[in-house]
This record gives structure tokens, C-alpha cells and sequence, in this order.
């Protein structure tokens, strides 16, 4: 099911720091289906709950985007544990922010624990534009958006 995606800067919702689920369960699984679907339909690379109304930390993403190892996957309760000290500044939009697209700094390299969707735990080192969507999908489980770092860059 296509769910809403929520829009603006003030949006409550976007800004509100999202809580973990306690398991991953039929509810966290639908409603993982039902991002990636929405994330579809929208052409997007990434999109976080608090996008679609629900302050709970998931994101489901786009790795490898348009390469023959394309994978979208859902992240359950992500938590960023490595941030490599090169950076760079690269062009963001979201869809959450219609239109707007802006350089943003982030780190090149991370490393991301999480659940996937069978509850197992999992960690991925990733890179560039994989590194990029990661950080940006998790800065919305904490109520940031990336017009929140224009200064930085």
C-alpha cells in the first residue's frame, strides 16, 4: 500500500527524534513492504518512517543504485557506530523537501548496525552514495533534515 509522505520543513512529525521497535514483527514488516513501495512509486533512494507519519526508526533504501547489484533494503532500529573522517560534499534532495536540492557534507565512509527483517542483527560498511543515503534516512530518525546541514557544508 502507498503510504503519504509527509512534507516541510516545520512538520512536527519530520522533526521529532523516532523511537526503536522492540522486535521486528508482522507490523514492522507490512509497514517496511509498504515504504519500499511508496519509495518506488516516488523514485526515491531512501525514505525513513517519520517520511510516511510514523516516528519509529526504519528506513528502507537503495543500494548500489542503478548498478547490476541493486538491492533495496529495510534497516529496523539503524544506528551509524562509524563515521570515517574524509568527507564530501555532494548534491541532496528529499523527498520529504520537494524541490530543493542542495551540497550537503557527509562523511565517505560509515558503518551501520541494524535488524533485518528477520530480527538478526547485521552491520555494513558502505561507501559514497550508499554511505550518503544511509546518513541522510538516519538523520530523519532524529529529526534532522538536511537543510539543517547547509552550514556545514
Amino acid at each position: 500500500m502507498k503510504l503519504t509522505i509527509q512534507t516541510g520543513t516545520g512538520n512536527k512529525i519530520l522533526r521529532a527524534k523516532s523511537t526503536p521497535f522492540d522486535c521486528v514483527d508482522k507490523y514492522v514488516k507490512k509497514l517496511a513492504q509498504d515504504m519500499m513501495e511508496t519509495m518506488d512509486k516516488a523514485e526515491g533512494l531512501g525514505l525513513a518512517a517519520p517520511q510516511v507519519g510514523i516516528n519509529k526508526r526504519l528506513i528502507v533504501v537503495i543500494l548500489n543504485y542503478n548498478t547490476d547489484h541493486e538491492l533495496v533494503i529495510p534497516l529496523v532500529n539503524p544506528e551509524i557506530v562509524y563515521f570515517s573522517e574524509e568527507k564530501i560534499i555532494c548534491e541532496e534532495g528529499c523527498l520529504s523537501i520537494p524541490g530543493v536540492y542542495e551540497p550537503v557534507e557527509r562523511s565517505s565512509i560509515i558503518r551501520v548496525k541494524f535488524l533485518d527483517l528477520k530480527g538478526n542483527k547485521q552491520l555494513l560498511e558502505l561507501s559514497d552514495i550508499n554511505a550518503r543515503v544511509i546518513q541522510h534516512e538516519v538523520d530523519h530518525l532524529d529529526g534532522i533534515l538536511f537543510v539543517d546541514r547547509l552550514n556545514e557544508a
